[in-house]
């Protein structure tokens, strides 16, 4: 690569690294066919929409969808005829995901609610000055 063509695009290792993942990352993706370098010579090199289009991609795997969503939702950066039903589509799919997580917060934080009880009450009986110590079943035995 030259360098008038270095601003414009981006090798495997330089867009990994800006993007936090690895190489083989960016392999995978590509194998899957979200995204689609250009080739010079033997080389792979990504354009700003192969980087926009992976900023999605992450975006989507840290909310929890699916490849298959993603690929869904890449599509609507393509223009088409269907865009407004696409647009629509991908709203129900965000608020269900949102729905979901919501749910995962609420059953955490009871979770979290019930372990602090355990270990109050866990807690109390150890510091129980008052407390005999209990035989173990060999013991008894």
């Amino acid at each position: 690569m030259d360098a008038s063509n270095h601003a414009e695009l981006y090798s495997v290792t330089e867009l990994a690294a800006d993007l936090g993942i690895t190489a083989r990352a960016l392999r995978f993706y590509e194998d899957k066919g979200l995204i689609e370098p250009r080739r010079i010579g033997n080389t792979r090199v990504y354009t700003h929409r192969d980087r926009g289009r992976l900023i999605l991609i992450l975006r989507g795997k840290r909310l929890g969808f699916s490849l298959r969503e993603i690929r869904e939702w890449l599509e609507l950066y393509e223009p088409g005829p269907g865009q407004r039903q696409q647009m629509e589509a991908l709203l129900a799919k965000a608020d269900q995901r949102l729905a979901a997580l919501e749910q995962q917060r609420q059953d955490i934080e009871a979770t979290i609610t019930e372990l602090r009880e355990i270990m109050g009450a866990t807690k109390r009986w150890l510091a129980d000055p008052n407390r005999k110590p209990q035989q173990t079943r060999k013991a008894r035995q």
